[in-house]
């Protein structure tokens, strides 16, 4: 190994083993939001939060690097530093089975949750007492929802301003749809909020099944990419030990060719997994609705 190569080598590892300290340093603890303060902080963080990466793609990206480098200090590979990162942050996302498991599984939570809470008001108690009841019982897919609204309730939250949050917190326009009929029937507290839950149960089981369907559609294009992406793999490592097939890319030249080719293809793989991909609906009520709408 040469000097320089050894000097380079010396201040990567030096760079990686800083951005972990930094990336592990403990922050001070903020001081605990009042009750007409927590939504609009977890947005602000949430916000402030989603330009840095998550500690798992900065593992990857860490062991990629490295990786990588000691590909390069072997055979002389310079595009080895920077291709291997990238396979590393993008490889799970290519190989992962599915992508609207969880949301459907939510769906069928919060169909279950609402049919629960519409048959315990029916006993004739009031809501924050039948939300508390419903506790319990609560689906495990959003259990953690269903807790938190509980505990802003017995800390003596605004019944309207801790579903609201509520509805933040599951995060979809299905529990748009719930919190909203909740709310009303905690501003008008008059009878016939149990049925409206049943209904809404009811309309949540259509969706559930028509999310099913679409789902069973978008799970082919998916797996053509994981399995063009593990063929691919394989190729690959096969061609890389027959070294008069790859010597013509030892050159400059050639790495240079060799990395536009598979940055090519890495992108043509996202695309078509992307592709399988849905867009959200979009919600109704919550922060972040209202600092998408601005002042009125």
């Amino acid at each position: 190994m040469t000097p320089f190569l050894a000097a380079v080598a010396a201040m990567c590892v030096l760079g990686g083993l800083l951005l972990i300290m930094s990336g592990t340093r403990r922050r001070p603890a903020l001081p605990a939001p009042t009750s007409t303060t927590l939504v609009s902080s977890r947005l602000t963080r949430s916000l402030a939060s989603s330009g840095r990466l998550s500690r798992r793609t900065r593992l990857l990206l860490l062991g990629g690097f490295v990786v990588g480098l000691l590909l390069w200090l072997v055979t002389g590979w310079v595009i080895a530093v920077l291709v291997l990162p990238a396979i590393a942050v993008l490889l799970p996302t290519l190989l992962v089975t599915s992508d609207g498991t969880t949301s459907i599984a939510r769906l069928e939570a919060m169909e279950e949750w609402s049919r629960s809470l519409a048959g315990v008001l029916t006993v004739g108690v009031g809501l924050e007492q039948a939300l508390v009841a419903t506790l319990k019982s609560a689906p495990d897919p959003i259990r953690p929802e269903v807790a938190t609204l509980v505990a802003r309730l017995r800390a003596r939250w605004n019944t309207e301003l801790a579903l609201r949050a509520f509805a933040d917190d599951l995060n979809d326009l299905t529990g748009d749809q719930i919190a909203s009929s909740l709310m009303l029937g905690a501003r008008r507290r008059g009878a016939g909020l149990a049925s409206v839950l049943e209904g809404m149960a009811q309309t949540v089981a259509d969706d559930v099944r028509i999310r099913r369907a679409i789902e069973a559609d978008r799970a082919k294009p998916r797996s053509t990419a994981r399995w063009i992406t593990l063929i691919t793999l394989g190729v690959l490592t096969l061609l890389a030990l027959n070294g008069s097939y790859v010597a013509p890319y030892g050159t400059p030249l050639g790495q240079a060719i060799l990395l536009l080719l598979l940055a090519a293809y890495l992108a043509c793989l996202v695309w078509m997994r992307n592709i399988a991909k849905g867009e959200p609906l979009p919600r109704f009520i919550g922060e972040g609705v209202a600092s998408r709408q601005g002042p009125a």
